[in-house]
């Protein structure tokens, strides 16, 4: 493993306890634990698709990071495509659980645009780790 892969996925392994304290919140809102009686269903099912989420795609970026020892594009691409790995899943995530509509009926906040970008740097770095394993 080299040196950037380990630090990449430290981060990410130092991340997952966030994932998890989330999914702790999660299941208090899902429960109507004291202090959640004001969340809506739709926030609910907001903040249940980010952290869902966050967790795949931590898992996938890990993975990613130890693919890309393999690759044969240059080391600054290989670090556009391992930074991509990393911030898609916080992008992602932080438009689910930022951009949760705040009534019921409302419309949802401005940062439900983080998803489309998040997906965006996800499916660049996804594609571009795939294609760096068939360059030779």
């Amino acid at each position: 493993m080299s040196d950037e892969t380990r630090v990449m996925v430290a981060l990410a392994f130092i991340s997952l306890p966030t994932i998890a304290f989330g999914g702790y919140f999660l299941l208090s809102i899902l429960r109507r634990a004291a202090g959640t009686e004001g969340i809506t269903s739709v926030q609910r099912d907001y903040f249940r698709a980010g952290h869902a989420h966050a967790g795949v795609l931590v898992l996938l970026a890990i993975v990613g990071q130890l693919v890309l020892d393999s690759s044969r594009f240059s080391e600054s691409v290989v670090w556009a495509l391992r930074v991509g790995l990393f911030v898609s899943p916080i992008l992602i995530s932080a438009g689910f659980f930022g951009g949760a509509p705040r009534t019921a009926k409302g419309a949802a906040s401005t940062l439900v645009k983080l998803i489309p970008a998040g997906a965006i740097v996800l499916s660049v770095s996804t594609i571009g780790v795939g294609v760096s394993l068939l360059v030779s």
